[in-house]
């Protein structure tokens, strides 16, 4: 089913003044040194509105997703023909040079009346200078996405998944801010793609399949890597340990571990990560201060109310509230998760 109904002649000849579509054989994302002004220059897409990609980028998905505002997350990957895709386990994949990694914000609406809304498309190219990141924001017509070095504030609504329509204020993040969630050791680095969270079924083109079989049969990767799945977070039927800190990792952990962003807090939430103290239970904080909520632990196992983690998942105070940047909603799936896990420590 397409996203988006078929634009109009005159929209078409619009896009065609507004940008050149070029194809991804006219870039070299090794030396990339000329940014393009608008997505469809990339030509990674044979139908940009819809999100379909050309042969050579390829749709990947995630078994847990980091909380977005409840957006959809379409996301693509291109590989350089004949290059391989490195494996460390726990790791995240070490893509080849001239790799690019697209990921779409959306709200796809389909539980309700709204038409479908595409919000921004960011990309992470991996070049010779290492991993440069940029994102286009989309135009009112949905037509094409513009680069936006200073980031957007997009006021929008969308149907959340118990068919309420919720008004939203959602921000695409500026350049310097994409550096917060991905740097490890302050290098710039992709979080989402580990083979443990990505042993899922996914459509393609010819069909459905496992999406490392299908990086394998691309010749990526090898066919059998030894990785351990973790839980999709939000599925109900798995255990509550095995939830809680799946969501952890991908909302926290990227930041919450050795070498992240908030290494300096002690406070660790990687999924790897088995001393209770660093994943923070009765772990004070290293700073006090008012986000704490005057409470004296991240965790306190049977009282999440008197926890420091929880409260601040709950906040959305700027100066609270964590994560700090990429919502404006609190994730009330993620704080009753959270809160039952709290409870059964």
């Amino acid at each position: 089913m397409k996203l988006f109904k078929k634009i109009s002649l005159l929209s078409a000849l619009f896009i065609c003044f507004e940008s050149k579509s070029q194809s991804i054989s006219d870039y070299d994302f090794e030396n990339f040194l000329n940014t393009p002004q608008f997505l469809s220059e990339y030509g990674f897409f044979e139908d940009l509105q819809n999100q379909v990609p050309v042969e050579d980028v390829h749709p990947y998905s995630l078994k847990s997703a980091l909380f977005s505002d409840e957006t959809d997350k379409l996301r693509f990957v291109f590989v350089p023909k004949g290059k391989k895709v490195g494996y460390v386990k726990n790791k995240v994949f070490i893509f080849p040079i001239g790799s690019v990694l697209i990921k779409t914000f959306a709200y796809l609406n389909k539980n309700g009346p709204l038409d479908a809304e595409l919000l921004e498309t960011r990309l992470l190219i991996n070049t010779n200078n290492g991993w440069q990141a940029i994102s286009y924001v989309w135009n009112k017509d949905q037509t094409d996405a513009r680069r936006a070095i200073a980031g957007a504030t997009i006021p929008t609504k969308f149907v959340n998944t118990s068919g309420e329509i919720i008004k939203v204020r959602y921000r695409a993040p500026n350049q310097n801010q994409c550096k917060e969630c991905h740097q490890l050791k302050k290098v710039m680095t992709p979080i989402g793609p580990k083979a443990r969270n990505m042993d899922k079924l996914v459509r393609y083109k010819a069909g459905e399949m496992n999406q490392l079989i299908y990086w394998a049969a691309l010749g990526w990767i090898n066919e059998n890597l030894g990785s351990t799945s973790i839980s999709n977070y939000a599925d109900v039927n798995a255990a509550l340990e095995d939830r809680a800190r799946a969501y952890l990792d991908i909302n926290c952990g990227h930041c919450h571990i050795t070498g992240g962003s908030a290494d300096t807090t002690g406070l660790y939430l990687n999924y790897t990560e088995q001393n209770k103290e660093q994943i923070g239970i009765y772990k004070k904080p290293v700073a006090a201060g008012r986000a704490s909520g005057n409470l004296k632990y991240s965790i306190v196992p049977g009282h999440p109310e008197d926890s420091i983690l929880l409260y601040r998942m709950k906040s959305l105070d700027p100066g609270i509230m964590m994560p700090e940047s990429g919502r404006a909603l609190s994730d009330e799936t993620g704080i009753q998760l959270i809160t039952d896990w709290i409870n059964k420590l």
